[in-house]
C-alpha cells in the first residue's frame, strides 16, 4: 500500500509539472534525515576560466544544501571521449543525480541517454545535448548575447569597418547562437567579417590566430570573441603589435583576470555576463531530489558590462569571499 501511494504521488507530481517543468524519471526516495544524495559533475575542459569559475561556484552552492554530496568534479580537457567516460562511470557509481556541461552535443548525447535509461536525473548546463530525456538545461540565450554584442559593435563602428570573429567550437550550439546572433546585427551596418575561425574558447589558439591575421596587414578595426579569455588573448598578440583594436567578449566573470575588470581597465571595449548557472544547478538538483517540479528550461539573463557598470557589476558578482573554502 505504502509503495502504491509512493507511485500515485509521484505521477501526480509529474503532471503537475508539465508545461514548463519536469519531473525525475524516478527520483531517489530518502531515507531519513541523515540521508545525503549524491551528485556527479562532468565538466568540458577546467582550462577555460568560466568553466574553472562554474567548479567553484557549484561546489560552494552545493554545500548550501547538507543532504547534498557532490563528487570530484571531473574534467574532460575538452576530449569528447574522455567526457563520455567520465559520465558513464558516474551511471556506474549509480549517484542520485548528473550534472553535464557536454563539451560537444552530438557524442556526449548517447551518454546522457544511458543515464536517463538508469533513471539518473539529469542536469545540463549551458550547451545542449541531441535528446530531450534530461531534467533541466540550464543556461543563458547565447543569441540575444550575439546579437547584443553585434549591437555594440555597430555603435563602435557607426561608419561601418572591418571585424574579425573569433569563433569557439563550431559544432557547440552557444557558438552557434552567439555567431548567429552578431551577424543578424551588424548586417546592414556595413560591418564586413573579414576573417573567422575556430579558436576553440581558448586564450593561447586566439593568440596565435589574431597574430596571423595582424601580420596579413589587413585593416582590422574591432574584433568579436566568443568568450573574454579569446578577446583577452587576442590583445596580447594586438599589443605585441603595437596597434590598438577594440574587442568585445563574453562571459564577463568577476575574477580579477576576468572579463569585468577588463573592460574597467580598458583591455576590453565591452563584455556581457554570462551567468555560471552554478546556482541554479544546486538549486534544481535540490528539489529533483525531493520529487518537487523543476523547468525544462531555465534561461538565465545577462547584463552587458561598460566602463560605467564594471564596478558595480563585480561587486555584484564577486565570490572571492565564498568559494574555494
Amino acid at each position: 500500500m505504502l509503495m502504491r501511494r509512493f507511485a500515485y504521488l509521484t505521477v501526480a507530481l509529474c503532471t503537475a509539472a508539465a508545461f514548463g517543468s519536469a519531473c525525475a524519471a524516478n527520483p531517489p526516495s530518502s531515507s531519513g534525515p541523515g540521508k545525503q544524495f549524491v551528485i556527479g559533475y562532468s565538466q568540458s575542459n577546467n582550462a577555460e576560466p568560466y568553466r574553472a569559475q562554474l567548479n567553484l561556484q557549484l561546489e560552494y552552492f552545493v554545500k548550501q544544501h547538507p543532504d547534498l554530496k557532490l563528487l570530484p568534479i571531473t574534467d574532460a580537457h575538452q576530449d569528447s571521449a574522455t567526457q563520455v567516460s567520465q559520465v558513464q562511470n558516474f551511471i556506474q557509481q549509480k549517484v542520485d543525480a548528473l550534472i553535464v556541461s557536454p563539451n560537444e552535443p552530438a557524442p556526449l548525447t548517447a551518454a546522457v541517454q544511458q543515464a536517463c535509461a538508469a533513471h539518473i536525473p539529469v542536469v545540463v548546463l549551458d550547451r545542449s545535448v541531441n535528446t530531450d530525456c534530461y531534467s533541466s538545461f540550464i543556461g543563458g540565450d547565447n543569441y540575444d548575447i550575439g546579437k547584443r554584442a553585434g549591437q555594440a559593435a555597430v555603435q563602435a563602428l557607426p561608419n561601418g569597418g572591418n571585424v574579425v570573429e573569433l569563433r569557439g567550437i563550431l559544432s557547440d550550439q552557444p557558438q552557434v547562437d552567439r555567431d548567429k546572433g552578431f551577424r543578424d546585427a551588424v548586417d546592414g551596418h556595413n560591418i564586413t567579417i573579414i576573417e573567422q575561425q575556430e579558436a576553440k574558447w581558448l586564450k593561447a589558439n586566439a593568440t596565435a590566430t589574431m597574430q596571423q591575421w595582424l601580420a596579413k596587414g589587413d585593416k582590422i578595426d574591432l574584433v568579436y570573441a566568443q568568450n573574454d579569455d579569446m578577446a583577452l588573448g587576442a590583445e596580447l598578440a594586438i599589443q605585441g603589435a603595437g596597434k590598438t583594436i577594440p574587442a568585445i567578449g563574453i562571459d564577463g566573470l568577476a575574477i580579477p583576470t576576468g572579463g569585468i575588470r577588463a573592460v574597467q581597465n580598458g583591455q576590453l571595449l565591452t563584455t556581457f555576463v554570462y551567468p555560471t548557472c552554478a546556482e541554479q544547478a544546486a538549486e534544481t538538483v535540490e528539489k529533483l531530489m525531493h520529487n518537487q517540479a523543476v523547468e525544462k528550461k531555465q534561461v538565465l539573463p545577462t547584463t552587458q558590462v561598460t566602463k560605467d557598470n564594471a564596478a558595480q557589476l563585480y561587486q555584484q558578482y564577486d565570490m572571492s569571499g565564498k568559494v574555494g573554502k
